[in-house]
């Protein structure tokens, strides 16, 4: 029979992680809802920063529902105070994007190591949402994959139409280029999700059709 003392203890610490894990998501929230960029959602002006990181969590719910504590927290975190390094402090060169890209990476894991060791988180989850974070080990993490899936698909379903927007000098073949790259990140898994789980932009779905084919 189990000791009730240790049985109290054990739901205590459950109760206790679990407070510590939406705590966590709340300090992440509160730095994203910083963000000076507002976007309308349903008719309310929201923080960018924060819809998208939202917008992730929701994705990888409906993706991954029994997904790890670490990777709920690195999909929330994935963003997190972009908008403190802007594009434009690096040449518009490709190797400007790819030091600025480099830069974002180790800052979100900078900030979320802040965050979560406030909150108390040990340093092996710590550890393990930075190495998410910093995209390490995509060829042989499957928690590195399904963070790489859940990225696409919300790009796909809520950010596809406005980047299309942004540029109108793209042509056809470009933009088909860029949406089969992002395609062949996908695992098989994720890429069946980009065709039955997300909604996509209706007026896009013959470029996506294109991009996949």
């Amino acid at each position: 029979m189990q000791d009730p003392t240790a049985a109290h203890h054990k739901m205590s610490t459950l109760q206790m992680n679990t407070q510590r894990f939406h705590t966590a998501l709340a300090a992440f929230d509160a730095l994203n809802s910083q963000d000076p960029t507002s976007v309308m959602v349903e008719g309310t002006a929201q923080s960018k920063a924060l819809v998208y990181a939202h917008r992730m969590s929701e994705m990888l719910a409906r993706y991954a529902p029994d997904a790890s504590e670490a990777l709920q927290l690195a999909a929330r975190s994935q963003h997190i105070q972009r908008w403190k390094i802007p594009r434009s402090d690096y040449p518009m060169t490709k190797p400007g994007y790819l030091a600025w890209r480099t830069k974002l990476k180790s800052y979100h894991a900078e900030i979320a190591t802040q965050v979560l060791t406030t909150h108390g988180y040990d340093a092996t989850t710590i550890s393990k949402v930075c190495a998410l974070l910093n995209k390490e080990n995509l060829s042989s993490d499957p928690e590195m994959q399904t963070l790489e899936d859940v990225i696409v698909l919300a790009f796909l379903e809520h950010d596809l139409t406005e980047f299309a927007g942004m540029h109108p000098e793209y042509s056809e073949g470009k933009f088909v280029d860029i949406l089969r790259k992002s395609y062949l990140k996908m695992s098989p898994k994720g890429r069946e999700a980009a065709l039955r789980l997300i909604k996509l932009p209706q007026d896009l779905v013959p470029l996506i059709q294109k991009a996949i084919g």
